[in-house]
């Protein structure tokens, strides 16, 4: 069995051909273009074309990770306001010639682990993606829950203040995506830090305000994380996106933050990975997708 992954980003269109066994055997890019028309459908279509005259062989499926959040049968994007104009509503299994499924972003980061990586194995996980914001996915029972709206797994708008001032795009005050998102590092040092990356490097060479900002946020995360555990009580918790790759400066003092907030009954410690993929994970969790997708059929 054949699947291709597609991740739709607003930068670039990211393409995978993976068998059964999760083997990444072509991988391919292509810039979105997305300039307010529907134009950048075509490069989409034009990635799966190449995919399939390279492989030369029947392809099962078609998984697709994009922004927005999916109709009920993950056959398109039923809410994305204000980008990628035209693919709300778009039934891509017409376009593309092929049965294809639909999942959010975030979602799909969530089954390329569960499907091929740390997660596999576990019925029961929290994912966060820590970037520009933070998004999220919840596995239960071995499946993804994807509640009503397909919006489960917004984890990055808990409130951890609902008097903070500071508000999310979805209206949640003090969010977990304030406290340690990239995109508001700059208002949260006050100017000194315009990326975390920076933050984390004055923070590795002991600069006490770099250390008061990135501790603070590692403490809120902490946190949240812990209140998930005791909403969910998950085998697993991974961590995906750009912020991990802070590495050590991340997972040491979390871990320390966590020994003080988790509740572990019988001493059981919920443990905190890395995930495993990085820049294809949105390509290869849809194309996972797909694959359960197309099993259950069968």
């Amino acid at each position: 069995m054949y699947i291709i992954g597609i991740d739709l980003g607003g930068t670039n269109v990211k393409g995978i051909i993976i068998d059964e066994k999760g083997t990444v055997l072509k991988q391919h890019y292509v810039a979105t273009h997305d300039n307010g028309d529907t134009t950048w459908r075509v490069n989409v279509l034009e990635m799966v074309l190449y995919l399939k005259s390279w492989l030369q062989e029947p392809v099962a499926a078609i998984g697709m990770s994009a922004p927005g959040l999916p109709d009920e049968q993950n056959q398109c994007i039923a809410f994305l306001p204000n980008r990628l104009n035209g693919l709300e509503n778009f039934v891509w299994s017409n376009y593309l010639g092929e049965t294809s499924y639909i999942l959010n972003d975030a979602h799909s980061a969530l089954m390329a682990e569960a499907t091929f990586g740390v997660a596999k194995g576990h019925k029961n996980v929290v994912l966060l993606t820590l970037g520009t914001g933070i998004g999220g996915g919840l596995l239960i029972n071995g499946q993804l829950y994807q509640g009503l709206s397909q919006m489960a797994g917004h984890l990055g708008h808990l409130s951890l203040n609902a008097t903070d001032d500071e508000v999310s795009i979805v209206g949640m005050p003090g969010s977990l995506e304030y406290a340690i998102g990239n995109y508001s590092v700059a208002k949260r040092s006050k100017g000194r830090f315009e990326s975390t990356w920076q933050l984390v490097e004055a923070y590795r060479k002991g600069d006490a305000w770099a250390s008061l900002v990135w501790l603070s946020s590692l403490q809120k995360l902490a946190v949240a994380l812990s209140s998930l555990v005791n909403a969910f009580s998950p085998e697993l918790i991974v961590l995906a996106g750009g912020i991990t790759f802070a590495d050590d400066a991340l997972f040491e003092p979390l871990k320390q933050f966590m020994d003080f907030y988790e509740w572990r009954p019988g001493g059981k410690e919920t443990p905190i990975v890395q995930a495993e993929f990085g820049d294809m994970a949105g390509a290869i969790g849809a194309a996972g997708f797909a694959m359960s997708k197309i099993k259950n059929t069968l």
